[in-house]
């Protein structure tokens, strides 16, 4: 029972939010005609179980105008549960697609909200593949909430009409065993409840490992997806290492996770449909079994065997609810497994930026950026740099240099506000634009003119604006090709890469500019003439450069240089030698 309410817990914290959302009112209507329709589909079963009696009586006693009439009369029946089902079906992928528009929408919202997604990576990513949990998963979540949710509604009405009818059957179709009769009230309904129970939980002892199974299968299918995009996203590294046979050895590991567990579902399903499919046609008899010995005293006419046939039947698949969508119900509870496990990384990430101790990102006075007291660690918690009293001023050209894992670029996540772990403060200039170049640039599939005015919407800078700015940075052939879709980041060069970086700079024109050897992958006449034209168009616009070369500092006129003392970096000023500027 504990594991039940917990459970039940979860899906509504999943599912409630969208029926509290501001899309609520369809989806609250939706769901109502959604139950409304099965409700009408239970209530013309009802009818037809009536009809039972008089159809198969009027064949029994061979009266033909009562035989016409019941069938015209099923005619109609018939033709409204189509219409039913048809509309049922219909409203129901309606208020599917609904709902899982608004949980990819929220679900997208927390992933990539201030860098969650970064930090999810940096403790350790405990929800995996968060790709298909939200492409997946929600889908699953939502099908199935809504089939066993519609489905278990439907089982507790019929069981309720049906029970109620059984019972009163019962009295009037009297247990007969071998010339005996046995005045048992509700024999009907004792008998479909142990029925069903014993077959309930027979089915749970062989079918509760396919939770478990699911849930890993799900995984081991989204780790093989995974590494195979990764051996596409890096195909020419892998090329030029000859890395072919390895990445085939373990991508067939990768595989063999997932053949294995299938496996051992595959196993598990024979022996839960060896059982099920002998409940199923056992039940198809069982109620013939039970009602059969009336019929034969003569206690029931044909019609009446069968009404009561027909109701047994009703409440023996209402109770057998959870022995018919067991293997969904597996499925279901693996998936709310991995979307609360998904609530969980995100939580946890979102936590790291809120809870003490953390690096703070402040608003401060126009005109400067100032570190203070700033301590910060790697996620395990890790010492790793110290700086105070540093300040960034506008229009500032700022070298910075260090040891390799010295903490370079983690100062610069720091500044960007993705790296909450450590203590102290950092100020930035209310309304300032900060922009950060990595060494290796993120273009996004689409037209070169989006790629390189990305994150701005498309159509924030015109075509000419963006074909000027990428030849002013040596790329005049690709200012001739911004209108075409690709993927950048696979056709180009790291050089050219770094140079549409530039461009990208040029067109946002930030007011702190962070270049974290965006050009290493250039020559250092080329990196001479990107820094002079930023030195040209960006004249307010402060520049912090990480990098290596010495060349560098004749476009700098401050150095910040990492140094260690003890087991952590410290940062302190340094002037750059009089030669270089």
């Amino acid at each position: 029972m504990p594991g039940l309410t917990s459970t039940l817990a979860t899906i509504w914290r999943l599912a409630s939010p969208y029926f509290r959302s501001e899309d609520r009112w369809p989806g609250r209507a939706l769901l109502g005609a959604v139950i409304a329709t099965e409700l009408s589909l239970v209530g013309i079963t009802v009818m037809l179980n009536q009809w039972n009696n008089r159809f198969y009586n009027a064949l029994q006693d061979r009266n033909w105008d009562a035989f016409v009439s019941e069938l015209l009369f099923f005619c109609m029946l018939a033709a409204i549960f189509i219409v039913l089902s048809v509309y049922q079906l219909y409203l129901n992928q309606w208020l599917q697609i609904r709902w899982r528009r608004w949980m990819t929408k929220t679900y997208l919202g927390h992933w990539l909200d201030h860098a969650n997604h970064y930090r999810m990576q940096l403790l350790g990513d405990a929800a995996d593949n968060p790709d298909q949990r939200i492409a997946e998963d929600v889908q699953m979540f939502v099908n199935n909430s809504l089939t066993i949710g519609v489905g278990f509604l439907s089982a507790i009405v019929t069981l309720g009409s049906f029970v109620v009818i059984l019972w009163s059957l019962s009295a009037q179709a009297p247990l007969h065993l071998f010339g005996t009769t046995f005045d048992i009230p509700g024999y009907l309904v004792w008998a479909a409840l142990l029925y069903a129970l014993v077959g309930t939980m027979l089915t749970h002892f062989i079918g509760w490992p396919l939770v478990t199974l699911n849930f890993n299968q799900q995984r081991y299918e989204a780790d093989f997806r995974f590494n195979l995009v990764r051996v596409r996203e890096n195909s020419e590294q892998i090329a030029l290492l000859g890395g072919e046979p390895a990445e085939r050895e373990r991508l067939l590991t990768r595989f063999g996770s997932v053949v294995s567990n299938w496996l051992a579902i595959m196993a598990r399903q024979k022996k839960l449909t060896f059982f099920t499919s002998g409940y199923a046609q056992v039940s198809t008899v069982f109620p013939f079994v039970v009602v059969s010995p009336a019929y034969f005293a003569g206690a029931v006419q044909l019609g009446g065997l069968m009404q009561t046939a027909s109701a047994f039947g009703s409440v023996q698949n209402a109770l057998s609810f959870f022995i018919n969508t067991y293997r969904t119900l597996a499925e279901w509870r693996a998936v709310i497994e991995r979307l609360s496990g998904f609530d969980r990384a995100v939580a946890s990430a979102q936590a790291a930026t809120s809870q003490p101790p953390r690096v703070e990102i402040l608003p401060g006075q126009a005109g400067a950026i100032e570190l203070k007291d700033l301590a910060l660690k790697l996620p395990n918690g890790v010492p790793l740099l110290n700086a105070s009293a540093i300040r960034i001023a506008g229009g500032e050209r700022i070298l910075v240099s260090g040891p390799s894992g010295a903490g370079k670029s983690t100062l610069f996540r720091a500044l960007a506000g993705i790296w909450p772990f450590g203590a102290g403060a950092i100020t930035v200039p209310k309304n300032a634009k900060l922009m950060m170049l990595p060494q290796r640039p993120y273009f996004p599939l689409a037209r070169l003119a989006g790629a390189v005015a990305y994150p701005a919407e498309p159509g924030t800078y015109d075509n000419a604006r963006v074909a000027e700015a990428i030849t002013a940075v040596g790329l005049a052939p690709l200012a001739a090709r911004i209108e075409e879709e690709a993927h950048w980041n696979r056709m180009l060069s790291l050089g050219e890469q770094q140079r549409l970086g530039i461009a990208r700079a040029l067109l946002h024109a930030p007011d702190y500019l962070f270049l974290d050897e965006a050009t290493a992958s250039l020559d250092e006449p080329a990196e001479a003439a990107l820094y002079q034209l930023l030195e040209q168009r960006l004249k307010g616009t402060t520049i912090v450069s990480i990098g290596h070369r010495s060349t560098l500092a004749a476009f700098h006129r401050r150095r910040l240089v990492l140094e260690r003392t003890g087991d952590i970096f410290q940062v302190r000023e340094s002037a750059l030698k009089p030669d270089a500027g």
